[in-house]
C-alpha cells in the first residue's frame, strides 16, 4: 500500500481558469471555469465568482475527477 505524505499547505485550492465571459445575472467579469464534485459526481462548471450564478455545467468525462483508472486508458 502506498503512503502519501500529509500536505504542508493549510488549505488546498483548485485551479480556476478565467472564462473570459461576463455574468448575465450581475454583470461581473469575474467568471471562472473549474471542476466541482456534487452528489451527481464530477462536473466542469463555469460560474460567476461574485454571485455564484452557473453559466455552464457539463458532466466530467472522468468519473473520479483527476484520478484516472487503468481501465480508462483502454479505449476502443
Amino acid at each position: 500500500m502506498r503512503s502519501y505524505p500529509r500536505p504542508s499547505e493549510k488549505f488546498i485550492f483548485v485551479k480556476k481558469d478565467d472564462a473570459g465571459l461576463v455574468c448575465p445575472k450581475c454583470g461581473s467579469s469575474d467568471v471562472k471555469k473549474y471542476p466541482v464534485v456534487s452528489e451527481g459526481g464530477w462536473w466542469n462548471v463555469t460560474k460567476c465568482q461574485r454571485c455564484l450564478h452557473s453559466l455552464e455545467r457539463i458532466r466530467s468525462e472522468h468519473r473520479l475527477g483527476a484520478i484516472t483508472t487503468i481501465s480508462e486508458t483502454f479505449r476502443a
